[in-house]
């Protein structure tokens, strides 16, 4: 529902409004599965490219955590330029920035060195959460609308 109570248009993903504790769900799990990745690579170009995948998908759900009436649209575009700029500046050498890459969670949240194949796995990531997204809030309509 949009914040006068109609529903939403269908360009944004549905009828139904956002549930944080689903979006925080899948933020979590998204995390969990980033990390996952990290400990147990998949095979090949997975091993390479998934965690930076499921980056753009986190920075989505974050986004839609914060924002749940925001559009599905709005929310990829911004996963992707975040995590885009965030690839940028690992391009940067500034020793501040060197220094908090250079603990656990600076590495995990900033990355560690620029390559250019990664923006083509934050776009895959933001189109994968733009579409799970839709999924999820589509498989809804049965049951009513509730609060965030």
């Amino acid at each position: 529902m949009s914040r006068r109570g109609q529903p939403l248009p269908p360009s944004s993903g549905g009828g139904h409004p956002r549930r944080r504790w689903c979006v925080a769900a899948c933020l979590a799990t998204t995390i969990a599965a980033g990390l996952a990745s990290r400990a147990w690579p998949l095979p090949g170009l997975f091993a390479e490219y998934t965690g930076d995948a499921l980056y753009a998908v986190a920075v989505f759900f974050g986004w839609a955590w914060l924002f749940p009436a925001a559009r599905g649209t709005r929310l990829a575009a911004a996963a992707f330029l975040i995590a885009a700029l965030v690839e940028s500046a690992q391009s940067l050498r500034w020793p501040w920035l060197v220094e908090l890459r250079a603990t656990r969670l600076g590495s995990l949240v900033l990355g560690q060195g620029f390559q250019w194949a990664d923006f083509v796995a934050y776009a895959v990531g933001a189109a994968v959460a733009f579409a799970g997204d839709i999924t999820l809030r589509r498989g809804r309509r049965g049951s009513p609308p509730g609060p965030g």
